[in-house]
């Protein structure tokens, strides 16, 4: 897929442009430009100084084009986490907080995953690396990759340490956010929250291990008080997270042999019953029908693939999936709904399955 890649020119992968146009790539203009522009749109006058509001507008216009200027990517991504914390850590948490919060967190994991991608090679920020130019890239005319396609390459071309779970906290995000600009979202503050302070873990630690040189640190004061600002929320965040769960528990019990991790919140609240069409995470009151269920869990996974079930012969077997009675990952049968351990898959397909490998069917609510 990348033939032309390895013949582009590796000198320019570390080129200082390459932060420049990662830099940029917020459009939202500040409070700052606003209010010069109201500035310069009246008529001025003169103080007693005999100075103009002409004068302090260009003063500020060039004071706040001088902060612009000074905006690298792994701030920039900093500063758009910072803004996730601040939503999320209010007293009150209302729809406009998850509304910011979503669209920040993903803005933030763009700058920087895409920042690690270029400093790689400058051709894997592109859709199609092998169509790549460097005047297309200085001049920022191109389409950058999807989310989904940054977390590949960082994990097969890179090299990078990014598990299955943080991948598929990832693209659920991405798509809770192309929703949420294109036709709306309807989402629960808790699966907001506890999704966004998961991401929120996974970027403090990529920014250390990916992006900062952990031999020399960083002498970026203004980072590491952000960074700081960035750890404190997570640490809320889980607290919350963990208070909710310990609420749940008498909710919970009895139900663990079909109880599975929630696609929505990513917890593991998520009830299956076998009588009724619906089933409902706890955690984030989320209802899902099973066939939704099915297409959440596959479309966020590398390999989206179902297996025929050992017990029913239905393809809707579908593998490591963490399940309140396992103690490891299992496969769940979404048709004649068994749990099967994977370490039985072997033995149960040979018809050979040992004495307490397939578990019992979820049982009716």
């Amino acid at each position: 897929m990348y033939a032309n890649m390895a013949a582009a020119a590796m000198a320019h992968a570390r080129d200082r442009r390459a932060n420049t146009h990662m830099a940029t790539a917020s459009t939202a203009p500040t409070t700052s430009r606003l209010h010069v522009i109201f500035i310069l749109a009246v008529k001025p006058y003169s103080d007693s100084e005999g100075s103009s509001v002409e004068d302090a507008g260009t003063t500020a216009s060039s004071h706040a084009r001088q902060q612009e200027l000074h905006f690298p990517p792994i701030r920039n991504g900093a500063d758009y986490l910072v803004s996730v914390v601040d939503h999320l850590t209010k007293d009150n948490v209302g729809p406009r907080d998850l509304k910011y919060a979503v669209l920040h967190l993903q803005a933030g994991i763009e700058v920087l995953l895409k920042e690690r991608l270029s400093r790689e090679h400058w051709t894997l920020v592109f859709t199609d690396p092998g169509q790549a130019t460097l005047r297309r890239f200085h001049e920022g005319d191109f389409e950058s990759c999807t989310t989904k396609q940054a977390v590949q390459r960082l994990r097969s071309i890179v090299g990078c340490d990014i598990t299955d779970d943080e991948r598929s906290a990832l693209i659920a995000l991405a798509a809770d956010r192309n929703a949420l600009q294109h036709y709306g979202l309807t989402q629960n503050a808790h699966a907001v929250e506890a999704r966004a302070g998961r991401v929120l873990d996974f970027l403090y630690r990529f920014i250390h291990t990916e992006l900062i040189n952990p031999t020399i640190g960083t002498p970026d004061e203004s980072l590491s008080y952000e960074l700081n600002l960035v750890v404190k929320g997570v640490r809320s965040i889980d607290a919350f997270v963990k208070q909710r769960m310990r609420r749940l528990r008498g909710d919970l019990k009895g139900h663990e042999p079909r109880t599975i991790d929630c696609p929505s919140c990513g917890q593991n609240a998520l009830v299956l019953t076998a009588a009724q069409p619906n089933h409902r995470c706890f955690f984030c009151e989320r209802v899902f029908r099973r066939a939704e269920v099915m297409r959440f869990i596959l479309t966020r996974r590398e390999q989206g693939l179902r297996r025929e079930c050992p017990r029913c012969q239905n393809h809707a077997l579908i593998d490591s999936l963490r399940v309140a009675s396992e103690e490891a990952l299992a496969s769940v049968c979404f048709t004649c709904n068994c749990v099967i351990p994977e370490a039985a898959h072997d033995a149960l397909a040979g018809d050979q399955a040992p004495a307490g490998a397939e578990r019992q069917s979820f049982s009716a609510q």
